[in-house]
């Protein structure tokens, strides 16, 4: 009896959900009109999410990609995943000088 009560809470452990970031995640962070690394450079495959840290609205745009973000407030985010190679450039939609690159090997 003992032992089958450990293989259902051993069974039950496996099948929670996980919690923790995986290694498939990047972060940049928007701040005093910079994109925070420039450039990041990740594996195909991994999801990147841009946070806005600064005061005022700014938003992600991948013209490559034809992906464009809604106008991130303060604290927002928004994630990407990047399933294909290459170096993609991207922007602010509102500050267009406020420029970065994600590098996908």
């Amino acid at each position: 009896m003992m032992t089958l009560i450990k293989r259902t809470v051993l069974l039950a452990s496996l099948a929670a959900p996980v919690t923790a970031m995986s290694s498939t995640d990047a972060k940049v962070g928007i701040d005093n009109f910079k994109f925070g690394p420039g450039t990041l450079t990740i594996a195909k495959g991994t999801a990147v999410t841009w946070t806005n840290d600064d005061d005022i609205p700014h938003s992600v745009v991948l013209n490559a990609l034809g992906v464009r973000s809604k106008t991130l407030d303060t604290d927002k985010d928004f994630t990407y995943q990047f399933d294909k190679a290459g170096t993609f450039a991207y922007i602010c939609g509102l500050h267009p000088f406020m420029k970065g690159q994600v590098v996908v090997k």
